[in-house]
């Protein structure tokens, strides 16, 4: 056991200072860093499935050479650097890597030099670790929808522009000065590709790639599909402008419905955790039987697993797509 502690803080330790020496090393060469950066988002098609050689290529995963060769040999990594650029983090995935593993090696060791119990100490930093991936899908969540939001008048600004004689690269190069993050940046980009002599077919699918909304991918097709058998692109932007606005309005009409169910699902989820902090406080003595017997960390796993079902379950049912 002592011999597991030591190896516990090692690890600790050396997770906080590579994490420290990442985050405070001196910026050198930083103008060749930043064009570096731009010819690689607008040239790289990053997250295109033909394309991974490509994205292997031109992704940085960390800064650090020794930790991004790493990385590209974990499995699943480019998911992950996939959700790193859809929430925009200002970090590269490494970052996020190292946290996850510093906060799963701190929570770890906290909690077991308090219970003195591994399992429940591998929970609380399986659940630690959790936190930065968490924090990364709650803010690409928060940017789609805000993305999904402006999209709408966005289309109708490309149409305008399109009734106007504009060229479609035009339309893009307006909603770029117009709006803000999320979606002017994004059409900027896009525009940006166009210019670097990316064909307007895959700056698009680029586009619907990087952004993970549905109605963007509709508005890709549609205008690749005018591009190659013709149409007037103006109505069919105006067209799907109008039912995004409807289906908003459902939406909206919906999570009012379905209130009353999202909040006993909160009540139903937090009651069980504020019940055993009341108790850890006020009576440690009586929730000793579930880290000291073998039985009760049998069924604290056990209860662990059931909730997070329930939790699934409560929110497929509540969770109505449109």
């Amino acid at each position: 056991m002592g011999l597991l502690l030591m190896i516990s803080i090692f690890v600790a330790a050396a997770f906080i200072i590579v994490g420290l020496l990442l985050l405070c090393r001196p910026r050198w060469a930083l103008g060749g860093k930043v064009v570096e950066k731009r010819l690689i988002a607008y040239t790289a098609p990053l997250y295109d499935r033909q394309a991974v050689d490509i994205m292997k290529k031109g992704r940085k995963l960390s800064d650090i050479p020794w930790l991004h060769r790493v990385l590209t040999a974990i499995p699943g990594i480019y998911q992950l650097d996939r959700l790193v650029a859809q929430s925009n983090a200002p970090f590269p995935v490494g970052v996020f890597v190292l946290l996850s593993l510093t906060l799963l090696a701190f929570a770890y060791l906290a909690f077991f030099l308090v219970t003195r119990s591994s399992i429940p100490s591998i929970i609380m930093g399986l659940v630690a670790g959790s936190i930065p991936v968490f924090f990364l899908k709650v803010k690409k969540e928060g940017r789609m929808r805000k993305f999904e939001r402006q999209l709408p008048e966005a289309l109708d600004l490309v149409a305008r522009s399109l009734k106007a004689g504009h060229a479609f690269s035009g339309g893009l190069q307006a909603v770029g000065q117009e709006f803000g993050d999320p979606i002017g940046p994004e059409f900027t980009k896009a525009l940006n590709e166009i210019n670097f002599g990316t064909s307007i077919d895959q700056a698009l699918k680029n586009l619907s790639l990087r952004v993970d909304v549905a109605d963007l991918k509709l508005f890709a097709v549609s205008a690749i599909i005018q591009r190659e058998s013709g149409g007037n692109l103006a109505e069919i932007l105006g067209s799907i402008s109008g039912m995004m606005r409807e289906r908003f309005k459902l939406v909206g009409r919906i999570r009012t419905l379905s209130a009353e169910g999202r909040i006993s699902a909160i009540i139903l989820v937090a009651l069980p955790i504020f019940v055993a902090l009341v108790l850890f406080f006020v009576n440690p003595q009586y929730l000793r039987v579930l880290t000291d017997d073998p039985m009760g960390k049998v069924l604290v796993i056990i209860a662990i697993i059931m909730m997070a079902f329930g939790i699934m379950m409560m929110k497929k049912l509540i969770n109505i797509r449109v």
